[in-house]
């Protein structure tokens, strides 16, 4: 037979109230599993955990990158980037605004002696102007010199070749000629006048930039320069085989396509240092071409 009265209920041995009557005990929850000692877990809010920082690892006694290196490592390589960034400006410089070139003859005596080495303005005759008086190297595609001896060459020619093409070493090839422009085109240019003196235009000129060791030779030419030419002579007028010595050949003009540029300074040796000039005042009152 039942028994009428309730049974007590038995105490639940994790200390849980009981629940009432007719309703089901809701599950509880599992719990989380052990973290794995090796591997970090994050769990809900939790922040990740960071890699230590660099300062913390130079404290730690770990050396960075940059420490690694050893002092005359990081010399060498300061000098090789800067030998790299002198060769690139001095490239830019020659290529683009200056070059150096070597006398080898003494056509322009006094104004440049042999072995002077002296910078040309490449931005002659463009985008600035020429003129009369200017000091100009310019390529002999006329013929005026003798064909050039094929050179020996050694076991560093390849280094001197290197640096003349950078621009750190003069051209010291034989294929250039130095004069001095006397008559742009347009100009009339006539040798000599009753005084012996040079005339442009019928105007007769003092050119006190000629050698004053030697009296020139009287030389008779009467030319028209033409477009796009320019007529040269050198400065030691006896011993200059300029325009004068080649009407043969072009009438003896040069091109100005065949100019490198207006010489402007000399550069070596040392006690030579010196702007050079175009004698403005020897062609003032020369009036402009017809």
């Amino acid at each position: 037979m039942p028994e009428n009265h309730a049974r007590t209920p038995e105490p639940r041995r994790d200390g849980a109230a009981d629940e009432p009557a007719g309703q089901s005990p809701e599950p509880a929850a599992a719990p989380e599993p052990a973290a794995d000692t090796g591997t970090e877990v994050a769990h809900g809010n939790a922040e990740p955990a960071q890699a230590p920082s660099r300062s913390a690892a130079k404290a730690a006694g770990k050396p960075s990158g940059k420490d690694s290196g050893s002092p005359v490592f990081a010399w060498l390589k300061e000098v090789a980037t800067v030998v790299v960034i002198a060769v690139v400006l001095s490239f830019l410089i020659k290529t683009f605004l200056f070059r150096a070139f070597f006398i080898p003859s003494e056509s322009m005596v006094n104004t440049l002696d042999i072995d002077d080495r002296i910078f040309v303005n490449l931005l002659v005759p463009e985008p600035f102007a020429l003129t009369r008086g200017d000091v100009v190297v310019f390529r002999d595609t006329k013929g005026w010199l003798p064909p050039a001896a094929p050179e020996a060459k050694g076991p560093f020619t390849w280094v001197q070749d290197g640096l003349t093409f950078v621009g750190l070493l003069p051209d010291n090839t034989d294929q250039h000629l130095v004069k001095r422009v006397i008559g742009l085109p347009g100009d009339h240019v006539v040798c000599c006048d009753a005084g012996g003196k040079l005339t442009i235009n019928g105007t007769a000129v003092n050119e006190a930039y000629i050698n004053p060791a030697e009296v020139p030779q009287v030389r008779n030419f009467d030319v028209t320069v033409p477009e796009g030419k320019v007529w040269v002579m050198g400065d030691n007028r006896n011993h200059s085989a300029d325009s004068r010595s080649h009407m043969e050949s072009d009438g003896g003009f040069i091109d100005l396509s065949d100019l490198e540029g207006k010489a402007a300074v000399i550069a070596w040796p040392l006690n030579r240092i010196t702007t050079l000039g175009n004698y403005p005042e020897v062609f003032r009152d020369v009036p402009a071409a017809p």
